[in-house]
């Protein structure tokens, strides 16, 4: 006997993406572009403070992170976005962002919302930890396209207004993954109005806030606080996997309302995994360090400049403004990743492995994602070989 729950769910994309090409030999060297794995260097410190600490790998750590790693949570959160929060009761340290986005709504999506079983709103495509979490909580997982016409983002103000009085969390991903889009000031504010409206939660995965171009994307507890909205509307996610190249770290954290804290701290209290002590002294010091940020993102500068030039002329497929990822248009992203593995041997993602099926179709369908993250001459050498191979 199994849960109904999760029956349908549909194999998760890397598994998936195994089964369409490792039956085929790749037609040159092989070059990985599809896992969102950062490669450039994190910083030195880290290896040696986890030595320093080591002894701490024989204790308990606190549930909701040391004082000094909520500390430094906080002071980077006030430099960044110019938001005060208070450590003790307004941020908690997460094993990677993944797990505090599905147990933030395991803590705080309610069972039912006016009578009727509730509604969590989720970008199509998007990050998979979204809709397992819907499903998780008895709600009803609502797919909204994120496509070109909306500016690859959702139009969460277009639904019906039955839908958004059960709406409970909207998760917005920016900057976005896959397409790298970012939500302007004006786009929060919409969507915080809307929320304070209909009375959900705006969940904020912004763990690529800090790979960017040029401008920093604004935050949405930033907005909500110039906004003067309800405290608890907005819950934050961030990690230091992307901004520090510390993706086995597993460190982050969530903030928000005291309220949304304490009732996630809760909840973690029972089945949560805190983070080792050695990892939370190492976080501490990652989370005051700016220095390497700045030399990682100048890098990702450097990658935007190769593929804009790569596929100069070519409609669709300039580099993003955030992220480091190009979500690049083909007639069938299936089709497209089969073929230039058989005949270049770059490996893709195919764009609907990230999304879902809806009464309008699959929004991925007809694109692959191509991950930034390999050293700049590998990843130039793979974008040509995409570029040659399916745009020419």
């Amino acid at each position: 006997m199994f849960p109904e729950r999760f029956s349908n769910l549909p194999e998760y994309a890397f598994p998936r993406l195994r089964a369409l090409l490792d039956a085929h030999a790749p037609g040159g060297e092989v070059l990985h572009m599809t896992i969102g794995e950062p490669r450039h260097a994190w910083p030195d410190f880290v290896t040696e403070i986890i030595a320093a600490e080591a002894a701490g790998f024989g204790k308990y750590p606190p549930n909701e992170g040391t004082p000094e790693l909520l500390q430094a949570i906080a002071d980077w959160v006030k430099r960044r976005y110019d938001v005060t929060l208070d450590p003790a009761r307004q941020i908690m340290a997460l094993n990677g962002t993944r797990e505090g986005l599905f147990n933030a709504a395991l803590a705080l999506s309610p069972e039912t919302k006016g009578g009727k079983p509730p509604v969590v709103l989720t970008p199509n495509p998007f990050y998979q930890v979204y809709a397992v979490a819907a499903q998780a909580v008895g709600a009803t997982p609502v797919f909204v396209p994120a496509t070109a016409a909306t500016g690859f983002l959702p139009d969460y103000t277009a639904l019906p207004t039955d839908t958004l009085d059960r709406v409970t969390i909207a998760y917005l991903c920016s900057p976005s993954n896959p397409q790298g889009a970012v939500a302007d000031r004006a786009y929060w504010q919409d969507l915080i109005a809307l929320a304070e409206r209909h009375d959900f939660r705006v969940f904020a995965d912004e763990c690529y806030s800090e790979v960017y171009r040029d401008t920093p994307p604004v935050g949405a507890l930033e907005v909500a606080t110039q906004m003067g909205a309800d405290p608890e509307r907005v819950v934050i996610f961030h990690s230091l996997s992307k901004r520090s190249n510390l993706p086995g770290l597993r460190a982050g954290f969530v903030a928000g309302g005291p309220e949304s804290i304490r009732h996630i701290r809760q909840l973690r209290n029972y089945a949560g995994a805190p983070l080792p002590l050695p990892i939370q002294r190492a976080a501490e010091k990652v989370w005051a360090d700016e220095e390497h940020v700045r030399a990682s993102r100048a890098r990702y500068v450097v990658k935007y400049d190769i593929a804009d030039r790569v596929f100069e002329g070519i409609d669709g497929c300039a580099a993003p403004k955030a992220g480091f990822f190009l979500w690049l248009p083909v007639e069938d992203g299936e089709a497209s990743a089969l073929r230039l593995w058989q005949e270049t041997g770059v490996r893709v993602l195919p764009g609907a492995y990230l999304s879902r099926d809806t009464d309008t179709g699959n929004p991925g369908k007809g694109f692959i994602r191509v991950a930034l993250v390999a050293d700049e001459d590998e990843m130039q050498r793979g974008l040509e070989r995409i570029r040659d191979c399916l745009f020419r």
